[in-house]
Parts: C-alpha cells; sequence; structure tokens
C-alpha cells in the first residue's frame, strides 16, 4: 500500500511561503481530509503532496523515494489529483474525459489499448456514469460533473487519490453523493484519498484522519474523535462551539455559537 508523506516541507507562491516546517504522514488505505480556515494553506498542501508546487525546502514522499526524482509519468501511474473547479473544454463527452485519465499509459510506442478502454468502462460503471458517456459534460448536473471528473482520476489507476474541495459548489445532495461514492471507492478498493473540505461535519463524517492546518503548519492530526475539539475549532477557525455526537453515525458534530446562541 502506498504511503505519502512530507519531512521539513515548505512551499510557497510567488515568494511567500505558505506551507512551513511540515512533517506529515497520511495513512495509507484511508480517508484524509484536510481542514482549516480560508487561507491557512490547505490547497497549498495538496498541491505539493501532488508535486504541483515545487518545495522551497525538504520534500514530500512517496513511499519512500522523494517524490522529485521521481519522473511526471511515474508519479501520474501512482497518484492521481481532481483540482478546484476543472474545466473542460466545450462539447467533451463524459467518455472523452475519463479517456484522457489513461495519458500516463501512452507513448509513441503504446497507443490506446484494450486494457486503456476497459479502465475507462471500469470508472464509468464505478462511478455509475456508463448511460452517459455519450454525453457532453455541460449537459451534466453538478454532482454527474463532479463524478465525471473523479472517474477521470480513476481511470488512471491509481493507489492514491487528492481532491481539492471536491464538493465545492454542489448543493447539499449532490455533495453526499460524491462523498459517498469516495467512501464507496476507499471502503472497496483500498484507496488512499486525501481531500480539502470546508464542512467538518462532513469532514468527521466521512474522514478516517482528519489533518487541522493552521497559519501553515499542522495545528493537530489524528481520528475524529481526537482532533475535533472546542479548543480546535476555537484556535483554527476563530470560532466558539459545542461538540456533540452526530445524531445518525456517532461522529463529533460541530455546533457552532454565534449571535443568536449567545446568552444577552
Amino acid at each position: 500500500m502506498k504511503a505519502l508523506s512530507t519531512k521539513s516541507l515548505a512551499l510557497a507562491y510567488d515568494g511567500n511561503t505558505i506551507i512551513r516546517d511540515l512533517n506529515l504522514a497520511i495513512p495509507g488505505g484511508k480517508i484524509t481530509a484536510l481542514v482549516g480556515a480560508n487561507g491557512c494553506g490547505k490547497s497549498t498542501l495538496l498541491r505539493g503532496l501532488a508535486r504541483l508546487l515545487k518545495p522551497q525546502t525538504g520534500a514530500v514522499y512517496l513511499d519512500s523515494a522523494a517524490m522529485n526524482k521521481l519522473s511526471t509519468k511515474d508519479i501520474a501511474k501512482q497518484l492521481g489529483i481532481l483540482t478546484q473547479a476543472p474545466i473542460a473544454p466545450e462539447g467533451l463527452t463524459v467518455h472523452d474525459l475519463v479517456a484522457q485519465g489513461r495519458y500516463p499509459y501512452q507513448s509513441w510506442l503504446q497507443q490506446w489499448s484494450q486494457k486503456d478502454e476497459q479502465m475507462v468502462e471500469i470508472a464509468l460503471a464505478t462511478t455509475d456514469l456508463t448511460e452517459m458517456a455519450d454525453r457532453a459534460l455541460e449537459t451534466l448536473s453538478g454532482g454527474q460533473r463532479q463524478r465525471a471528473w473523479i472517474a477521470m482520476a480513476l481511470a488512471q489507476d491509481t493507489d492514491i487519490l487528492l481532491l481539492d474541495e471536491p464538493t465545492t459548489y454542489l448543493d447539499l445532495a449532490h455533495q453526499i453523493e460524491v462523498l459517498d461514492l469516495l467512501l464507496d471507492l476507499n471502503r472497496a478498493q483500498g484507496r488512499t484519498i486525501v481531500m480539502v473540505l470546508h464542512d467538518l461535519n462532513q469532514a468527521c463524517r466521512y474522514a478516517d484522519y482528519l489533518v487541522a492546518v493552521s497559519d501553515g503548519r499542522v495545528y493537530t492530526a489524528g481520528e475524529p474523535n481526537s482532533v475535533m475539539t472546542q479548543e480546535m475549532v476555537r484556535d483554527v477557525f476563530g470560532l466558539e462551539c459545542r461538540i456533540i455526537p452526530d445524531p445518525v453515525v456517532g461522529t463529533p458534530m460541530c455546533v457552532p455559537i454565534g449571535k443568536r446562541g449567545r446568552n444577552n
């Protein structure tokens, strides 16, 4: 099972350091959620884990190999990423989009093969999109489009999936649809999934492991029951709250205290 980790990692945009001296080990075969306030560095960290950002210092490791020593194709065969709000050319069909997940396996000597088509068909079936394969992507609902992008990542046939806010811009029903799909992929196939989530209660419900990021550093990490505390929410999000059991699944649930919840 592939392991993903960082050692003394620093990441920057335009010379501004966002992630500082970060040491992190992602549990293999589990769902990990990165949580934190806007601008804390969650998406930057995810991009660093995917080698979309070059480290200032330190390194990201895939198993024991530093990722900057691996070729782009080698990484793409082991790690798939879905960025936030991806954009596809107009008129692209679902099948065509999913087929792009097979690019790491193409070369001058090896063109499209029966194995490639088989992996696309499996990805479409897994995401319940087989009957929509010939439809243009823009004709789908938000949840269906997001499933198509996830299918593209699945077609890469990687052990690790990284997703940056996969529920962004989706209504609640479609959010749960996408999160249920990711949970099924993890439980049925053992894929390691790392995703940035804004909703703390969804993160607790769907993730096995939480990483709370604050000011470019890991504030705390562990199972939801240990990470989701009133103190963490206060320190990381600047918000008073109460933590109670989720009435459906029993995981920690954050109940924020706004003006209407305060005693006058």
